[in-house]
């Protein structure tokens, strides 16, 4: 056995071996630094630095079930049993955003930008440049409830910056969050922030491309392994176990269909022919999300802030009427109370109330209180409320002018009528702002304490406010001068208001959702392997990784991906159990997303495989597609009589030098395409020359970096052991 005081020989470097705290079950490298992300068993995300050093610990209060990272590595999305999507600053850890996307556990993400650098201007390439800061100061933050500390809220501090950068995607290159369920569902979001589009693997039609006479096929009982965004977003390579039938079968024969592991493709092509489009509503519709958030908490504290004001008042004030009534007085409790305020002589019933209840300085502590929340509610509208609806406001006002480009933003499904009436809706919440700032002002100045003028402003009234039937005729008048065509406003509160201008958008934004997941469809099925019919309805998890690499050949032509070059591979380990004669291999594909059914395209678009025998005495632990083509294994000892004794390796094999054979594709899905090769399997080797040998059993996660170069392997006694994988990153220092 080879120990790391070897003097050479050794093909990777052991660059650390520290403790864990707890057994790890999720890793994966930073794309852009030397930082590592791992979850733990009970669901609590560690982030370190290469040299080991912890930054910050969260967690989420949920399990944990997948995470990655942005591109660009500035935040972590973190899917959660309960379908939870929340992403992260990587600074600091503190939570972003919240979707919940799902409804069941998020098995799978994968964060993808648009990796297509076009230099040629008269391609189509258009920049989007976000001009609300040309008009506005930046965007208000949501207010922090009275009484609770910073943080308390979930909401970002007013200092830190990572909120606004989330939403502020104009300096971005186009990206999507994709993620799946185990369900089956499987859901994309732009910049992950905005929804765009929602499919289910059980309701997709799915065709056979290669087959003599049109036919489809569905999946059931089928659960999601691995998602993956090709480069350039127009295809998504979906991994997933099932049940594969024929429309056609007869649902007595259904039972007869393929039970494994399939391999789907779909076409998303609609993110690239239209990312400039889906750019720039993503962009105003993620923060109008924000603002909207900002006005319903605005609304919330004020509504708090009031009610508790009012509630000292009454608290003390109560008895006062009855008690003018019993002296037989004419004036009014506010009358009685201005009098108070301002020094005059008391009459018999006030005297009386001050001498059993409170006294003249509790008095005017009264008046402070409500006075004081007067005023604070003023602040929250001012500082938090207006600024948030006029740049709503603005926002829908350039999507509007967006909407009438009907030939570039229709087919997104973006509604000129549901943008219209968004936009009107959100012009009649300024009104109702400037109209509630008139009435909480006149009751702050007037002491109008005894009949509440503000409370309805701020609830979901269910009687309606009568203005005057002067005002009522005017505002009807206005309609025909581009007023607002909606008369009614002025019967309903401010909460009201915000309720249906907040439905309004919903039901605009929900247009180019439903849009978008229709234009996604599904193109191709490769069924892979299959599995005992015994574990239908059991999720099978396998070590299964899927990658895009640049092709170095020069025959690379226009039918490869937009961004030309890349070749999809998908490499995946077969379980000892599974039912066909390639158990205890790993099998790798490449082209799938180009093995396409016209004739005229050449030999070297065809579907290639190969079968990687795993050497005797071991079974794969997990793996992963590495840079330049290379594949990472990790591989353990079988005869270990326990989980934490005996040995393993980690090998990597370099994919271009493997024996991939072109498998013809069959319009029958009663073939699984694997089997095929199991004539020419590929027989590992431990004399491999890039083989090292590890002391320890290992456990799954095997997090790879390719930016650094380095793998990060978890031992069985809790040891996390980071390598360098390639042997000219000798210089690697302790720090980022």
């Amino acid at each position: 056995m080879e120990t790391d005081e070897t003097p050479r020989v050794l093909p990777f470097q052991l660059q650390f071996d520290k403790p864990v705290a707890s057994q790890i079950k999720i890793a994966e490298w930073n794309p852009e630094k030397d930082l590592l992300a791992m979850v733990t068993e009970d669901s609590k995300i560690l982030l370190h630095r290469f040299n080991w050093q912890r930054l910050w610990t969260i967690f989420p209060g949920r399990c944990i079930t997948s995470l990655c990272w942005r591109p660009d590595g500035k935040a972590i999305a973190v899917g959660l049993e309960d379908g939870t999507i929340s992403l992260h600053d990587v600074e600091n850890g503190k939570l972003l955003r919240s979707l919940k996307s799902h409804t069941v556990a998020v098995v799978s993400l994968n964060w993808e930008e648009d990796g297509q650098v076009i230099k040629d201007d008269s391609v189509n390439n258009s920049t989007y440049e976000d001009r609300t800061s040309r008009f506005f100061p930046p965007a208000p933050r949501v207010p922090r409830m009275p009484g609770l500390a910073p943080g308390d809220t979930g909401f970002m501090d007013d200092s830190d910056d990572s909120f606004r950068e989330l939403s502020n995607s104009s300096y971005q290159r186009f990206n999507i969050l994709c993620s799946g369920d185990k369900d089956g569902s499987i859901c994309f979001s732009i910049f992950g922030i905005f929804p765009i589009g929602k499919i289910n693997i059980h309701n997709l039609s799915i065709p056979t491309p290669f087959a003599t006479q049109p036919a489809t096929c569905r999946l059931s009982h089928a659960s999601i392994s691995k998602v993956a965004l090709s480069k350039d977003l127009c295809h998504l390579i979906v991994m997933c176990s099932g049940e594969l039938n024929h429309d056609e079968v007869e649902s007595a024969e259904r039972q007869l269909g393929m039970h494994g592991c399939h391999c789907l493709r779909l076409d998303t092509s609609i993110f690239w022919k239209r990312k400039n489009e889906l750019h720039q509503v993503a962009q105003q519709a993620s923060n109008i999300e924000d603002l909207i958030e900002v006005i319903r908490a605005s609304l919330s504290v004020m509504s708090k802030q009031w009610s508790d004001a009012m509630h000292t008042f009454r608290e003390k004030f109560d008895s006062l009427s009855s008690l003018i009534i019993d002296h037989g007085l004419d004036s009014s409790p506010q009358e009685e109370f201005l009098s108070l305020l301002g020094g005059a002589r008391t009459s018999p019933p006030v005297h009386q109330f001050l001498v059993n209840s409170l006294g003249e300085s509790g008095v005017k502590r009264v008046s402070k209180v409500v006075c004081g929340a007067g005023k604070e509610l003023q602040h929250v509208v001012l500082d938090h409320l207006q600024p948030a609806a006029e740049i709503i406001g603005f926002r829908m006002g350039e999507l509007r002018g967006l909407s009438r480009w009907r030939t570039r933003f229709q087919g997104i499904g973006l509604d000129e009528t549901l943008i219209n009436n968004a936009t009107e809706k959100s012009g009649i919440l300024l009104v109702q702002v400037e109209r509630f700032m008139r009435v909480l002002s006149s009751v702050v100045q007037q002491f109008l304490y005894d009949q509440d003028h503000v409370k309805p402003f701020l609830e979901l009234s269910e009687v309606d406010i009568e203005p005057d039937m002067e005002t009522l005729q005017r505002v009807k008048e206005l309609v025909h001068f581009g007023g607002f065509s909606d008369c009614d406003f002025l019967r309903r509160t401010l909460a009201e208001e915000f309720k249906q201008m907040e439905s309004s958008f919903k039901e605009a934004f929900l247009m180019p959702f439903t849009t978008i997941s229709r234009k996604m469809l599904c193109k191709d099925v490769l069924p892979l392997f299959a599995l005992p019919s015994s574990s239908a309805s059991v999720s099978v998890s396998v070590p299964i990784s899927v990658t895009y690499y640049k092709d170095a050949s020069t025959s690379v032509s226009s039918y490869l991906t937009h961004e030309h070059g890349f070749i999809d591979y998908i490499s995946f380990q077969i379980p000892g159990d599974s039912s066909s004669n390639i158990a205890n291999c790993i099998g790798i594909s490449r082209r799938f997303m180009h093995s396409l059914s016209n004739s005229s395209i050449e030999e070297s678009a065809s579907l290639e495989a190969v079968l990687l025998s795993v050497p005797d005495g071991y079974h794969c632990v997990d793996l992963s597609l590495y840079k330049e083509g290379q594949i990472v294994l990790l591989l353990n000892e079988s005869t270990s009589a326990s989980e934490c004794s005996g040995e393993s390796c980690m090998m990597i094999v370099q994919a271009d030098d493997l024996p991939f054979v072109s498998i013809p594709r069959s319009g029958c899905i009663n073939t699984w395409n694997l089997d095929q090769l199991k004539d020419s399997v590929t027989h590992l080797r431990l004399e491999n020359e890039k083989v090292r040998n590890i002391p320890h059993s290992v456990a799954a996660p095997l997090a790879v970096g390719a930016s650094r170069g380095v793998a990060c392997v978890f031992a069985a006694r809790k040891r996390a052991l980071v390598y360098i994988l390639d042997e000219d990153e000798d210089d690697v220092s302790d720090g980022e």
